[in-house]
């Protein structure tokens, strides 16, 4: 049962992270990957409030946190437009990229902790 709950969250999550970059990318500069960065953020801070709202309820970290959030945000295309960035000369891009990602990926997720602490 567990698997079902995992990929049901991954069923909304994968392609909304396609749409996401997708709409960010034809709106933001291309040369620095705003759409994996966005789901990376929007990830972080559904993470950081699943955690502090559902805790004990593993159904609900299961569909929402591996398999949504698991499935909305991507490390490994995160490190390949790093990659790419790089490759292409753009090493400022790339070290913004690694360090902006980061650092509001932890500061989304603890911000997400505390409205859900707040809030509940």
């Amino acid at each position: 049962m567990s698997a079902l709950f995992v990929a049901a969250g991954a069923a909304v999550g994968a392609p909304l992270r396609w749409w996401v970059d997708r709409l960010v990318q034809q709106r933001w500069a291309p040369a620095m990957p705003w759409g994996t960065f966005t789901v990376n953020v929007a990830g972080s801070l559904v993470l950081g409030a699943l955690t502090q709202a559902v805790v004990g309820d593993s159904s609900a970290f299961l569909l929402i946190g591996i398999g949504f959030c698991g499935a909305l945000t991507t490390f490994s295309s995160f490190t390949w437009e790093t990659y790419r960035l790089v490759e292409d000369g753009a090493n400022y891009l790339a070290v913004l990229n690694v360090a902006a990602s980061l650092v509001v990926c932890v500061l989304a997720a603890w911000v997400g902790w505390v409205v859900a602490g707040s809030v509940g």
